[in-house]
């Protein structure tokens, strides 16, 4: 086995974190393409409430998401994990015996409070060398988007067949699986002290959230979600009035999605080899924008409802994809996890405020409301987006440089920044290491680890 390749442990770890977030999301995303329809039966029905049952997980993912993350340093991973698939299961047993709107809101709300996700990318960071961890979360990350894929056609089909009830018994069942392949699958791990690429550090937030470009990425993941939730208030009856049963809908879903992941591998293809990702961000916004003003000017139209869902899908699964990378090269040298929390946090806070504002619009306003409210959200990160800059293309790495003064480590950052490649090096001292930013193509690196073998024999 080479360098360059997955270890056993690493391969396996992969496979069943991926598998464990895979389960937990499509148990959230599985009623998104069927609430609005069977929600109609609970007595007190409005749409207002379809939105807050919709959206509720969001408040509670995007307030627990950051002290969850900072817990698993202290308590382990893999309790922190159990205990919220354990809530997870809670949640969709309350959602399923519910007689009321109100209370699958609660069951949704506590849905989220099993906030899992820093710990699960934590664990993973524990599993894997540095080299290895980009392909470890490039694992994972392709689960969550394969899993909100298979919840639009999951959804409709189990619903027709087991009904809303039925579906989150099903996400329960999930759940419990999810921490049979956590015991039994992921390799047993020491919890480490806090990685600063996978999990927030408290002292570096507030400065983070003053960064301007992570500022923009942050505003831009909470309205891809909100328009996203708020959406989904109406698209379900918006295909009903189309002519659409419900029943059926999963057919719709599956050439649509399948339609836009053709046309945005190019889109993806493209902008990494150029380097061009805000502009091709910034053309994916205007690519929503035209989706939905199709769908407000060609009303019920069944053709024209179909084209501009596979529009919206191709831009909305270009951002999905695109923004994680940019995080990546924008974030500060050693403070990847942190920024991650915020970004997570936005996001998930996005998908509460489309529900709960989706449901009002739509009670108040009807579905023109719902497409003038997101044309707005995404008019206003159209004009955010022009602050935005593409960042150089570089590669984050660490190394070990343990027992250095302030004044030492302050002159090894000085001199590894004149070292060809490196961009920009910060020492933590909680860490005892040196983080780096690189540029791969031209980054020397027989200079730096001759500079720090310099520096451990004291030369």
């Amino acid at each position: 086995m080479t360098q360059h390749s997955l270890n056993k442990t690493e391969r396996k770890a992969a496979f069943s974190l991926a598998s464990v977030f895979g389960i937990r999301m499509l148990g959230l995303f599985l009623i998104m393409p069927v609430l609005a329809v069977y929600a109609q039966a609970y007595p007190d029905y409005s749409p207002l409430l379809v939105g807050i049952a919709l959206g509720a997980y969001g408040l509670t993912q995007a307030l627990l998401q950051i002290p969850l993350g900072m817990a698993s340093d202290r308590i382990g991973r893999k309790p922190i994990i159990i205990g919220g698939l354990v809530v997870f299961v809670l949640g969709s047993i309350v959602a399923a015996l519910a007689d009321s709107l109100v209370m699958v809101s609660v069951g949704r709300a506590l849905q989220g409070v099993g906030a899992i996700a820093a710990a699960i990318l934590a664990l993973a960071a524990d599993l894997s060398r540095d080299e290895q961890r980009p392909k470890v979360m490039a694992i994972i990350g392709m689960c969550i988007g394969l899993a909100f894929a298979v919840s639009l056609v999951v959804g409709p089909l189990l619903g027709g067949i087991i009904g809303l009830s039925g579906l989150f018994w099903f996400t329960a069942a999930t759940g419990v699986l999810g921490i049979v392949v956590l015991v039994i699958s992921v390799p047993q791990v020491v919890t480490t002290s806090a990685r600063r690429e996978s999990l927030p550090v408290a002292s570096e937030l507030k400065k983070l959230l003053k960064h301007k470009q992570l500022w923009c990425l942050n505003s831009g993941i909470f309205v891809l979600h909100a328009i996203l939730t708020a959406w989904f208030v109406t698209i379900p009856t918006q295909l009903q009035s189309a002519g659409f049963e419900s029943q059926t809908h999963a057919w719709f879903y599956l050439p649509t999605l399948a339609a836009s992941v053709v046309l945005m591998v190019p889109m993806i293809i493209r902008s990494a080899r150029n380097n061009s990702s805000v502009q091709w961000l910034r053309a994916s916004i205007a690519i929503l924008i035209i989706s939905l003003a199709t769908v407000f000017y060609a009303g019920e139209s069944a053709v024209w409802l179909v084209a501009a869902l596979v529009v919206f899908f191709t831009g909305f699964n270009f951002i999905e994809a695109s923004l994680p990378s940019l995080l990546t090269r924008i974030a500060p040298a050693g403070s990847k996890g942190s920024a991650s929390g915020i970004y997570s946090t936005s996001q998930f806070l996005g998908a509460f405020v489309g529900g709960v504002a989706g449901g009002w619009v739509l009670q108040n306003y009807q579905t023109s409301g719902i497409v003038v409210f997101c044309l707005i959200l995404l008019l206003c990160w159209f004009v955010i987006s022009f602050l935005m800059k593409n960042p150089e293309s570089v590669t984050s790495l660490s190394v070990a440089t343990p027992n250095l003064t302030k004044d030492k480590a302050i002159r090894l950052s000085e001199q590894l920044l004149t070292i060809t490649g490196v961009k920009e090096a910060r020492w933590v001292e909680d860490d005892q290491a040196t983080y780096l930013k690189v540029d791969k193509k031209a980054y020397d690196e027989k200079a730096v680890n001759e500079l720090l073998s310099a520096l451990r024999t004291g030369e």
